[in-house]
């Protein structure tokens, strides 16, 4: 019987989809609860792909909203939007992410010790939720570290290089036993006016680590936290241990498809003319229909693909004066005629410039924004 919470988040995206799938499939033993942030703006594809996943998974996936919205009968972002005076969310002020996502998810944890499996891939490069309270722990089930940050800090800070280098006599012998410890014994190469440079170090000697044995690395991983407060402080053993999984993007929609769930109808690319030019269009990310991290071709698609919402996302503008979903620029301006021209025509210009990258979702192109978005969208 474990000792701890198992909970792994449907984002409504293409990512956590396939986790939850993944999970379900290759750890059934797992007591994991699964579920859903409900902002109320969500589009009518991630509500489907929400009931999919009970479908597949055969069990209900606990929807979870701050108690405030509820108590006054509104949708969370409705309650929000009205608490901030009109404010509307943006980079500077994400109050959608902390109120509406971080907000439920940590009230729903409360003071159990918990284990967050997030759905990043192995292909890339970026860091994901990791919980203000110490008694949530996250790990990343598709990439070849699927340790959070914090912990690969604790185990290549210097001052820990003794017990680690202890715990991986107990793994490994030899040579990998000699070259492991090695490693772990290198001074770290701090670089005090180059942050960059020196978690560029500490990701080499990560990779190093990895690329001798990811069993082990796991183990001793696990066996230093055995002696701190972290949530896996209190299990006997740890499914994930032995896991040498590296999954990407390809994976991620091979999962889908062979499930039965299948990919959310807004990562299909939809064709558009312009100008007698012939351009594809889709959405690269789940989460609210008006997110502000949306790229301006994106937008594009929500008029023309779901009209009544851009309709919706509109008034939210109306409400206050000199507030915007993007930066210099009114979605009533976006969709003046020559500006959705020029938008088409330069996504169709950049479009060509990466089609042999291009994927059949227009997701190599569309995602790049994808790692400075809402991570708690992909928790």
């Amino acid at each position: 019987m474990s000792k701890i919470k198992h909970l792994m988040g449907i984002s409504g995206g293409k990512d956590s989809a396939a986790l939850a799938i993944y999970l379900y499939d290759k750890y059934p033993n797992l007591p994991i609860t699964y579920y859903f942030c409900d902002t109320g703006k969500e589009l009518d594809e991630t509500y489907q792909l929400v009931k999919n996943i009970e479908l597949y998974l055969g069990k209900k996936i606990v929807k979870l909203t701050a108690e405030e919205p509820e108590q006054a009968g509104k949708n969370p972002f409705d309650f929000y939007f009205d608490a901030f005076r009109g404010y509307l969310p943006s980079t500077q002020a994400r109050w959608c992410t902390a109120m509406m996502k971080l907000l439920p998810f940590e009230e729903f944890v409360d003071d159990k010790p918990s284990i967050s499996y997030v759905g990043i891939r192995g292909d890339e490069d970026r860091e994901g939720y990791i919980s203000r309270q110490s008694n949530i722990q996250s790990i990343f089930p598709f990439r070849k570290n699927i340790w959070s940050v914090d912990v690969i800090n604790k185990i290549l800070d210097f001052k820990n290089r003794s017990a680690i280098a202890d715990f991986y006599s107990g793994q490994l012998n030899g040579n990998l036993l000699d070259r492991s410890v090695n490693i772990v014994l290198e001074p770290t190469q701090y670089d005090y006016k180059n942050k960059e440079a020196t978690k560029r170090n500490r990701k080499e000697r990560l990779d190093r680590l990895l690329n001798i044995d990811v069993v082990a690395f796991n183990k001793v991983v696990f066996n230093y936290l055995k002696e701190t407060n972290y949530p896996l402080a209190n299990e006997v053993d740890f499914a994930l241990l032995e896991n040498e999984d590296v999954l990407v993007r390809d994976d991620i929609f091979r999962i889908l498809e062979e499930s039965g769930v299948g990919v959310p109808d807004y990562y299909q690319k939809k064709e558009f003319k312009v100008n007698g030019l012939t351009g594809e269009y889709a959405r690269s990310r789940s989460g609210c229909y008006f997110c502000f991290f949306q790229q301006k071709i994106e937008w594009i698609w929500l008029y023309e693909q779901h009209p009544d919402r851009f309709k919706q996302a509109m008034q939210y503008e109306n409400k206050k004066e000199g507030f915007t979903w993007n930066q210099k620029e009114s979605l009533a301006e976006l969709i003046n005629p020559s500006r959705i021209e020029q938008i088409k025509l330069d996504h169709i210009k950049r479009a060509g410039k990466e089609k042999s990258a291009q994927s059949d979702y227009l997701l190599d192109i569309l995602d790049e924004t994808e790692g400075v978005g809402c991570s708690a969208c992909f928790i």
